[in-house]
């Protein structure tokens, strides 16, 4: 140790007690290899030997110095020479740097471990209070929010279409598919090619699917698929996840969301990936609203291929046993944007 061979021709005088109940006496104080030799100055025959590694200061920042061989030891050293007294630290130091100390690895772990707790509640924990949020929203904030989604859907794909005839065609279709469900139509002119469902039952539907269609089988199918997908997949969740996580505790705290919490939501919603929901529920949800599914499947590939279970599994084969819509109120909501 450097540190060591520095100060191994030191030498100091010092007071030394090897008891409790013993009187202190002269010793000189000096180091030898990994120890500190206590001796008598008259006889110069030692009385005691220190290893360095288990010295300690009894004392620390007051004059004279006071020592002692271990934690447990009963000898006591005191010491004022400042020479001696700052080699005595040096190595003291010295040491300490090079002794393991399963304290500071149990430290240094339990700092890893709680800084990993904390990373992973960072990532699980915003998102159990977003589904917690969303499941116990009330109906009216869900549709007071659904409708804040529109608004900012809407400065990408204008506002939601509406005729007298094409709005009735609207509330039969909801009535045909969905009974006293509660659940609302809009048309988007662009940008949302198929059909998607914002919170507050509200599903939207893309112009361009009902302008190509030619049966109302097509966005009949649309609205069945992802009102499925929204039992399974709450629209209430990625609205909270843009949002945020403090406006999500505010909302969950007071019951509104901050007013610019939705701003930009409108790309994110509309660049969002929809894919079907498993075929075996769809077709079900097909036959319990009494419609055929082939018309759908066509609409999704016009070849047939990727949707072929849709379409040779049609519970209806033969076509919905009862009407959508008429050919008129089909005629009104085609031409619901003015087209």
């Amino acid at each position: 140790m450097t540190a060591l061979k520095k100060y191994q021709r030191l030498e100091s005088p010092g007071l030394w007690r090897d008891g409790p109940q013993s009187q202190r006496r002269e010793v000189v104080v000096a180091f030898r290899e990994a120890t500190l030799v206590l001796s008598d100055p008259r006889t110069e025959l030692a009385l005691s030997h220190w290893s360095l590694p288990a010295i300690e200061r009894i004392n620390p920042g007051t004059l004279p110095a006071l020592y002692a061989p271990g934690p447990d030891a009963e000898e006591l050293l005191e010491l004022d020479d400042p020479d001696m007294i700052a080699a005595l630290e040096t190595i003291r130091s010295a040491v300490r740097r090079r002794t393991p100390r399963p304290g500071r690895l149990r430290g240094t772990l339990l700092i890893g471990t709680t800084l990993a707790i904390l990373g992973i509640g960072a990532y699980f924990v915003p998102d159990a209070l977003i589904r917690h949020t969303a499941a116990v929203l009330p109906p009216a904030t869900r549709a007071q929010i659904g409708e804040a989604a529109l608004a900012d859907i809407a400065r990408l794909t204008g506002a939601p279409c509406g005729t007298p005839l094409g709005d009735r065609a609207l509330t039969l279709l909801s009535e045909r598919l969905f009974g006293g469900a509660g659940i609302r139509f809009a048309v988007l002119r662009e940008g949302l090619p198929q059909a998607a469902v914002l919170p507050g039952n509200l599903v939207l539907l893309g112009l361009p699917m009902l302008t190509g269609a030619t049966l109302p089988e097509a966005p009949a199918g649309f609205a069945l698929a992802e009102t499925l997908r929204a039992e399974s997949e709450d629209p209430m969740q990625p609205i909270l996840r843009h949002a945020g996580l403090a406006a999500t505790v505010r909302l969950l705290t007071t019951g509104t969301l901050p007013a610019t919490a939705l701003e930009g939501y409108g790309e994110v919603f509309l660049n969002t990936p929809r894919p079907p929901p498993p075929e075996e529920a769809l077709l079900a949800r097909f036959e319990g609203a009494a419609v055929s599914s082939a018309a759908y499947g066509f609409a999704l590939d016009p070849t047939g291929e990727s949707t072929l279970t849709l379409i040779e599994a049609d519970p209806y084969r033969g076509g919905s046993p009862r009407a959508l819509l008429n050919a008129e109120d089909w005629n009104s909501l085609k031409a619901i944007c003015g087209g």
